[in-house]
């Protein structure tokens, strides 16, 4: 697991939450500093992403283990 800030600290958030490295990786693939500064912990806003929702159908299936190399 590791601590994602749902605001960056780089916009002085300081509230984290635990996710998965691959998860983690994908969502700053995706969305800059500023837009997940804009969303803070609304994780339906991240989901609602159409790469996000792609990439969360597709890790679903795979073992809680598993691990990729994050492209983007």
């Amino acid at each position: 697991m590791q601590w994602h800030h749902t605001v960056p600290k780089a916009k002085k958030g300081r509230e984290t939450v635990a996710i998965h490295p691959i998860c983690h990786k994908a969502i700053h693939a995706n969305f800059t500093n500023a837009e997940l500064a804009r969303m803070g912990a609304d994780q339906g806003a991240i989901r609602a992403h159409p790469e996000i929702a792609k990439f969360v159908n597709w890790v679903s299936s795979k073992s809680p283990d598993f691990h990729a190399p994050t492209r983007k």
